[in-house]
């Protein structure tokens, strides 16, 4: 049985850090590319960002380019979602799953606050 849980949120101030992680048990992991999703209060879940399954292509939305990378170590079944320059926008509960996702493999996500 595969599960993805996620860690790492928090509530942050306007233009700071914050890392999230997400472990993968069952051998999906190497095998497939991985994406970070996110869901703010009222609105649609999205995709914040990707990486493929080697590492070799990320993919990241226009509204968190430039200040969100995706690295991921597959030695340790661990994607990380590293946020930087964080906005109140990017409130949202994140969470990690393949990409495209499967719908068996949500798991709870985890809380992220940008508020001063």
């Amino acid at each position: 049985q595969v599960q993805l849980v996620e860690s790492g949120g928090g509530l942050v101030q306007p233009g700071g850090s914050l890392r999230l992680s997400c472990a993968a048990s069952g051998s999906i992991f190497s095998r497939n590319a991985m994406g970070w999703y996110r869901q703010a209060p009222g609105k649609q879940r999205e995709l914040v960002a990707a990486i493929t399954s080697r590492g070799t292509t990320n993919y990241y939305a226009d509204s968190v380019k430039g200040r969100f990378t995706v690295p991921r170590d597959n030695a340790k079944n661990t994607v990380y979602l590293q946020m930087d320059s964080l906005k109140p926008e990017d409130t949202a509960v994140y969470y990690c799953n393949t990409r495209p996702p499967v719908r068996q493999y949500w798991g709870q996500g985890t809380q992220v606050t940008v508020s001063s």
